[in-house]
């Protein structure tokens, strides 16, 4: 593991970023240590979002019913997403804290643990979401015509959730270890067989006239699976902090209790969040029909893949409070932190004025279509105004998880969208007659309530005594 963090010029400072070296967070420049951490989780993020862009991209150009499906499949695939999330959370938490410590053969066990835990859950989803797919779309509200037309692509994507969430935990895990840029390679390679294969799985090449949207789902899988097969490669014959051997892979339950105990409310911190977006779906559905989910949904792709970067030092904030702390060195994590919400502010500030003012372009890249894309610009307008206290609530909320406290940031979002957002939301559509753009409206007013009550809980300081 470097010891220094003592790099200095603008191009030597990027090639350590990404040359993938697992370093002591707990010394040197914390404004260092936030960018030789925070540019490979940016770029890692970004990567993952292209996946949801590239599918639309490809996927518009079949229709709306295709949007459609993607859309309501992705709204309902989040839930795995939350799973992945909150499974990366608490072994980011436990590694990280463990590096921290020097304690580098309980950070390779508690890798393990997550591993197993992993394959069980995953398992589990694959049964019931094959089974119950059809079901599923129904209740989002697609039409008969759009299930007929998406069924086969939701259940590929459910069936193969395990590539899922393995890229998310693996990456997590090597996050905790301070080698954000790994996780970053593992997603570039996973993207780069997507974009290749997508095309040509759902058009097919020469007199083959290929899988159509079921051809997007395959392609997702094989990319997605191609990068957990790097990422296993390096923790089983990496040469890496953590190092996995296959005479050590056996269920350790008090470990598992410890993950789990961590895990569980992040994972329901991320099912509360993701679940009233698909909330939010099924009114935009039952407001304005196919051609408002398809926009909105556009729209939703656009807003993902611009929120992910800024969970890229979000992560970042986390895995420095992780081994701070761990390190005995509460202050130099609260400085992290406080650093980490001033770049994504400024970031996020940027993002905002180009949705605000470069939406029509946005949009019209996805569909020609003149009604989805009046929708799709709508929200992608009123979504963007939110987007400072974006940045702010997720390095909140993600530094209290680094510390391991993964049950604050849980009643927050419980509060902030199933007691707040899901209710204006659903007001606005009920009982008024301000149409969609009320709706669009609930999310950044939610958001920026959820942004002020994390720095607030953050401020007081309790994280800083939480045991892992």
């Amino acid at each position: 593991m470097k010891t220094d963090v003592n790099i200095s010029g603008f191009f030597p400072i990027l090639k350590a970023a990404l040359k993938g070296e697992e370093r002591d967070y707990t010394k040197g420049s914390i404004k260092l240590a936030i960018l030789l951490l925070a540019v490979p989780m940016i770029l890692e993020l970004s990567l993952e979002s292209v996946f949801a862009l590239v599918d639309m991209f490809f996927v518009g150009k079949l229709g709306q019913n295709a949007i459609a499906v993607v859309g309501y499949t992705e709204s309902m695939i989040t839930m795995v997403y939350s799973l992945s999330i909150g499974l990366s959370t608490a072994a980011t938490a436990i590694i990280a804290r463990r590096v921290g410590e020097k304690e580098m053969s309980g950070a390779s066990k508690a890798a393990i643990q997550a591993l197993l835990i992993s394959l069980f859950v995953s398992a589990i989803i694959s049964f019931f979401g094959v089974i119950y797919a059809e079901k599923m779309l129904a209740f989002m509200g697609a039409t008969p015509e759009v299930i007929a037309e998406g069924l086969a692509f939701t259940k590929i994507m459910f069936g193969f959730n395990i590539v899922i969430v393995l890229l998310f935990l693996i990456n997590g895990i090597f996050r905790g270890a301070g080698n954000a840029a790994l996780a970053m390679k593992s997603l570039w390679i996973a993207s780069i067989f997507n974009i290749i294969l997508d095309p040509l799985l759902i058009y097919g090449f020469g007199s083959w006239q290929g899988w159509g949207l079921e051809g997007a789902a395959i392609a997702t899988c094989i990319g997605r699976g191609t990068g957990v097969v790097y990422q296993l490669y390096h923790l089983f014959y990496g040469s890496g902090l953590i190092k996995i051997k296959w005479s050590d892979v056996f269920p350790d339950f008090t470990i598992i209790k410890s993950m789990v105990s961590l895990a569980w409310p992040a994972t329901f911190q991320f099912i509360i969040a993701s679940g009233s977006w698909i909330i939010l779906t099924r009114l935009v559905a039952d407001a304005g029909g196919t051609e408002a989910s398809a926009g909105y949904q556009i729209a939703i792709r656009n807003v993902v893949f611009f929120i992910l970067p800024a969970w890229g030092l979000s992560n970042a904030a986390a895995t420095l409070v992780g081994q701070n702390l761990g390190a005995g060195q509460p202050q130099r994590a609260e400085k992290s932190v406080i650093l980490a919400t001033k770049y994504n502010a400024i970031f996020m500030t940027m993002v905002s004025i180009i949705f605000i003012f470069l939406s029509p372009q946005i949009i019209s890249f996805f569909t020609d279509q003149d009604e989805v894309q009046k929708i799709g610009i709508s929200a992608l307008q009123i979504i963007g105004y939110g987007f400072i206290f974006y940045g702010i609530g997720m390095v909140m909320i993600q530094s209290l998880n680094g510390a391991g406290d993964t049950r604050t940031p849980t009643w927050i979002n419980f509060v902030g969208f199933w007691l707040f957002q899901i209710p204006l939301a659903y007001y606005f559509v009920t009982f008024t007659d301000w149409g969609l753009n009320a709706l669009f409206a609930a999310i950044p007013i939610a958001e920026t309530s959820i942004a002020v009550m994390a720095f607030i809980i953050f401020r007081q300081g309790k994280w800083k005594k939480v045991k892992v």
